[in-house]
């Protein structure tokens, strides 16, 4: 390979311009040939790309899972549950109580009226008994 090559293949793969085939080329001079004494520090970075790819990783890795306690949340569903029942309940009496003050009510003011229509009848009856009373005298 000729190193002016080889000095241009470096220019452009430190621009990051050079393509797969040329940085093959690139990997080839620097790990299999003799390498010219001013390129020797490029050397190294491309032996340790050739060993890198080689490395493993070889430990385990320990995925720990979180196991919930699904008990408190039932607990806490439980309780909510009664509360809005408790709550739901009173709801339900206050609007109990709310119709059955609106009969009461109801009914009330249907006998005040009829009592009304009492009260005149009778007052028509004093009347005709006072003229009785005044006739009859």
């Amino acid at each position: 390979m000729e190193l002016a090559n080889i000095e241009k293949l470096i220019e452009k793969y430190l621009n990051a311009a050079t393509t797969l085939q040329e940085e093959t080329t690139l990997k080839i001079y620097f790990t299999e040939g003799d390498v010219a004494p001013h390129l020797q520090e490029y050397k190294y970075l491309f032996a340790y790309f050739k060993t890198a790819k080689q490395d493993k990783f070889t430990k385990t890795i320990n995925l720990k899972t979180k196991k919930r306690n699904y008990k408190w949340l039932s607990v806490a569903a439980s309780v909510m549950l009664l509360f809005s029942v408790f709550i739901g309940k009173q709801e339900y009496d206050k609007y109990q109580a709310k119709k059955m003050y609106a009969q009461i009510s109801k009914g009330l003011k249907l006998l005040s009226s009829n009592l009304k229509k009492g009260e005149k009848a009778v007052a028509h009856l004093y009347v005709y008994e006072n003229s009785v009373k005044k006739i009859v005298k």
